[in-house]
């Protein structure tokens, strides 16, 4: 009754190997980048001001680190208590692209946010909500796959999280690459499946 085609993404990957390329198309300059990114959810608020802390903790190990917090639609962005020096900005369309330009981002465990930036073969530290099912889930197949690693934001300290960003940031990751064919197989077996009913 159905068919898995594996994942759809709204990009095509191969058009983002130039993180340069990107980079300048987006403004960024050649400074160590970190991403923090809340998604589309409102959840969040203790997680980005966490990742203000450790910001200002590793700034002091890597001095030109530039840090872009993101906090989607639904976060007000005058509710965070952070930092100065962090450039702070609401809804960003195609956020992908970003993630293309960073050398670490730090999200919650939503689907999007982490399988783009596994397709992108970026180093993540991601945090899912805790007790969430889908989360949860997301989290298994990360693990599965070796893409990432997993925080707990009851756990984390400000410390620790500036201890993993000096650790990771610009790491290649060696993570297997994610199927990227998804919604070329779905356009497929649509027409597949079109032609045969139009018979």
């Amino acid at each position: 009754m159905y068919t898995f085609i594996g994942y759809v993404f709204p990009f095509d990957v191969s058009n983002y190997s130039d993180k340069q390329e990107i980079r300048r198309k987006l403004g960024y300059g050649n400074d160590p980048l970190l991403i923090c990114s809340l998604g589309g959810t409102a959840i969040g608020k203790e997680l980005l001001e966490l990742c203000g802390k450790a910001y200002t903790i590793a700034k002091y190990k890597i001095p030109d680190l530039k840090a872009v917090f993101v906090t989607g639609p639904r976060l007000a962005e005058d509710s965070l208590n952070l930092p100065e020096n962090i450039e702070l900005r609401g809804f960003v369309p195609n956020l992908y692209e970003h993630f293309a330009a960073c050398d670490l981002a730090i999200v919650q465990g939503g689907a999007t946010s982490t399988l783009e930036l596994t397709a992108l073969r970026k180093p993540i530290i991601y945090f899912p909500l805790e007790g969430h099912c889908e989360q949860a889930n997301v989290s298994r197949i990360l693990q599965q796959r070796g893409s990432g690693i997993k925080s707990r934001l009851s756990k984390t300290t400000p410390d620790l999280l500036a201890d993993q960003i000096i650790k990771i940031i610009g790491s290649n990751v060696t993570y297997p690459e994610i199927p990227k064919a998804g919604a070329q197989k779905a356009a497929q077996y649509l027409a597949e499946l079109l032609e045969k009913f139009a018979k």
